[in-house]
């Protein structure tokens, strides 16, 4: 890779990655702060903010900002992670300077119209009742509130009505002021773009930015609650979970391969043994994520309401059996799906720039993809069985919508 990282005098860190033959750019800053970060009254603020930052920023009313970018035929896009919120944008090469002004407006120059935010409230409360609304939007963010209990980790993204409702002008402002500050933001540009003139512009609308500290996040602490709507449905959802490494633990890598094997892909143990073999799920997977601080491994299905107690039950006996028999076909299989999907995302400009942000956001520095696809082929049957079992010895949280008595079996 191409991509070089400098620092302005405040902290802020810049990484520019010139891909030769692309003619598209993308742009993008990321903040490493999310919902997290939230007090549990502030529920939803990151959101809100990232929502608001479009309504006006700069000179520029929230038609103006649509416009300008689309006049040059590029696109203007964020969100709001736990631990990441993102402002990007592509366009062609010539016009990154112009996706670059634009990005810094939004972070650093928002109107937050106090009647725009009343409006905005509308939109958000209709997005959350979209989210109510669907079991299998609504049991993901169910999973994380039974997994950290208690604790902004497990609270949903897009916060609760009345805290939504309740959000001033002064508490978007208090955000930005307090959350996103220099050492915490990274600029990424990848593609069609000139180093120095992205620099430039870089060191123009952020270097007066103070050196401040962020503030400290609070730590999080996975738990094994369980968490269960009952409600008459024709389908279930349900998706269990267990710790997993954080995202900076040299143990990782294993996880991944593991998770990988287990529910990645069509192939999968999950995917061939509860649909294929069994009919008892329509969809089924398993993902894993890391934070700085904790980590999580979780299996989902969609089944047919009866068929959710036997699904999760053999879903969990899968997943455990996995941990003593994987064999070397299927870590082969995992890591190769694994290294592709690295080599193909990075190929896109897009998919480059949200790469080195994550990357950069868990190690603090560039990782390459030599880098990437050695600690993956490091990984053998024997790393990433032990990778399974270490899953095992962890408490284990449960949703579910729809799912009857479902419940975890001793």
């Amino acid at each position: 890779m191409t991509a070089r990282l400098h620092r302005l005098p405040n902290g802020m860190a810049i990484i520019v990655d010139p891909m030769t033959g692309a003619q598209s750019a993308a742009v993008g800053i990321y903040a490493g702060v999310g919902s997290r970060s939230e007090a549990e009254d502030k529920g939803g603020l990151a959101h809100m903010v990232e929502h608001m930052v479009f309504k006006g920023a700069g000179i520029r009313s929230a038609r103006q900002i649509a416009e300008a970018i689309e006049d040059v035929g590029g696109q203007l896009n964020a969100w709001t992670a736990r631990d990441q919120t993102a402002f990007h944008a592509r366009t062609l090469g010539p016009h990154a300077p112009l996706a670059l002004d634009l990005l810094a407006d939004l972070v650093r120059a928002p109107a937050f119209d106090p009647d725009e935010l009343e409006r905005e409230k509308g939109v958000i409360l209709s997005e959350l009742g979209e989210i109510l609304d669907n079991p299998e939007d609504l049991v993901g963010d169910r999973l994380f509130e039974a997994a950290f209990p208690a604790q902004p980790l497990g609270r949903p993204v897009i916060g609760r009505a009345e805290t939504i409702r309740a959000f001033t002008r002064a508490d978007l402002v208090r955000w930005t002021e307090q959350e996103w500050v220099a050492t915490r933001l990274l600029l990424v540009a990848c593609g069609a773009v000139d180093e120095d003139a992205i620099l430039r512009l870089a060191e123009q609308r952020f270097a007066d930015m103070p050196a401040t500290p962020p503030p400290a996040t609070a730590p999080s602490s996975f738990g094994g609650t369980q968490l269960l709507d009952r409600r008459q449905s024709e389908q279930a959802h349900w998706t269990f979970a267990m710790p997993a490494p954080a995202a900076a633990s040299p143990d990782m890598p294993a996880t991944s391969v593991f998770t990988q094997a287990v529910g990645g892909g069509m192939s999968s143990r999950l995917f061939q043994e509860v649909r294929e073999e069994r009919g008892l799920a329509y969809s089924i997977y398993a993902w894993a994520q890391g934070f700085a601080d904790a980590g999580i491994f979780a299996v989902g299905a969609a089944t047919d309401r009866g068929d959710a107690a036997p699904a999760l039950a053999l879903a969990r006996q899968v997943v455990a059996d996995a941990a003593d028999t994987l064999t070397d076909a299927e870590v082969a299989r995992a890591k190769a799906q694994i290294e592709a999907s690295l080599r193909m995302t990075l190929e896109s400009v897009q998919g480059r720039a949200d790469q080195h942000a994550r990357s950069f956001e868990i190690f603090g520095r560039l990782v390459s993809l030599d880098e990437m696809v050695g600690e993956l082929n490091a990984v053998d049957t024997a790393a990433a069985r032990r990778a399974g079992s270490a899953l095992l010895t962890g408490p284990t949280a449960l949703a579910s919508i729809g799912g009857g008595r479902l419940a975890l079996a001793a």
